[in-house]
């Protein structure tokens, strides 16, 4: 297994119909950890590359409810 993180910011505050969405989501095998950092209004996933890429990541958290505003680079 390979695992990558990538850190989206989004635009508005989750609410709690959004974040159970999310919470759903971390039952996905492949997916390891979810963080979000309300301050900076950041989200940083972890996941299986192998099974995995950055775009189902999106897409699933876009269809979770995720205002997803851009991707971040990782320093």
């Amino acid at each position: 297994m390979t695992y990558l993180e990538v850190v989206y910011r989004y635009r508005a505050t989750a609410t709690e119909k959004e974040m159970r969405a999310v919470d759903a989501i971390r039952e996905i095998y492949e997916i390891q950890r979810i963080q979000f950092n309300q301050e900076v209004r950041t989200l940083k996933v972890m996941f299986d590359a192998s099974r995995l890429n950055e775009n189902v990541i999106a897409s699933l958290l876009r269809r979770a409810g995720v205002d997803i505003e851009e991707r971040l680079a990782l320093a």
